[in-house]
């Protein structure tokens, strides 16, 4: 059953130990938003899905960062999220996945859910066995008596 979440509430992320984002709901806006962002657009076509996915990241969340705690500049003061410091956040490969885990991919993952099918347990390919002879067989030749 899909559940709706009425009440479009940000929410707390902890992304590593101590590094903890208030996100903006992930929604379509948002994410439309976030494809027509003129970072998106101006990768280059040739571009790998990693860039992309990079500037895909780093785009969305520069419109989803509320807030955080635990992040603070090169003296370790606390910093506020600006475009450049989250991209910076963003740039820290632990940071990313997890963004990527927490917040992106439970997005996706309805797309994906609409778009694949578990194997049926009851239909025709259940209980199927196999009708081939393994080519390791030797073959049975009769005996000379």
């Amino acid at each position: 059953m899909l559940t709706l979440d009425l009440t479009n509430a940000p929410r707390c992320h902890d992304l590593a130990p101590g590094v903890r984002v208030q996100l903006r709901p992930l929604t379509t806006a948002l994410m439309v938003a976030t494809r027509s962002d003129p970072a998106v657009e101006a990768v280059p076509e040739d571009a790998s899905d990693e860039e992309r996915a990079v500037a895909f990241a780093k785009a969305l969340a520069r419109r989803a960062v509320l807030a955080w705690e635990g992040i603070g500049d090169a003296d370790g003061n606390p910093i506020d999220p600006s475009p450049e410091a989250i991209d910076a956040l963003l740039d820290v490969w632990p940071i990313f996945e997890a963004f990527q885990l927490t917040y992106v991919s439970k997005g996706l993952l309805l797309e994906q859910e609409k778009n694949a099918s578990a194997l049926s347990p009851n239909g025709p390919s259940a209980g199927a066995s196999g009708t081939a002879k393994s080519a390791r067989t030797p073959a049975r030749t009769a005996r000379r008596g």
